[in-house]
């Protein structure tokens, strides 16, 4: 079991949103959660075991690539 503990609130945030909702993006996270930097975030989950994958979306009107990141 990996120790939740040792995450900053902003990295807990996003752990609870990714089990709830099965993923999150940039937007997202800034959106509902006023996190303006998810990489790091992301980037703590990962120093700390969680195994989170990132898939390149291109949004369907825009063209605009994002990330969408998930277990």
């Amino acid at each position: 079991m990996l120790v939740i503990s040792a995450l900053t609130p902003q990295a807990h945030t996003v752990l609870n949103h990714i089990r709830k909702a099965g993923s999150i993006t940039q937007r997202e996270a800034l959106m509902d959660h006023s996190i303006q930097c998810l990489t790091k975030r992301i980037q703590e989950l990962r120093d700390n075991g969680y195994r989170v994958k990132t898939t390149v979306k291109k949004h369907p009107i825009t063209g605009q690539r994002y990330a969408r990141y998930h277990f």
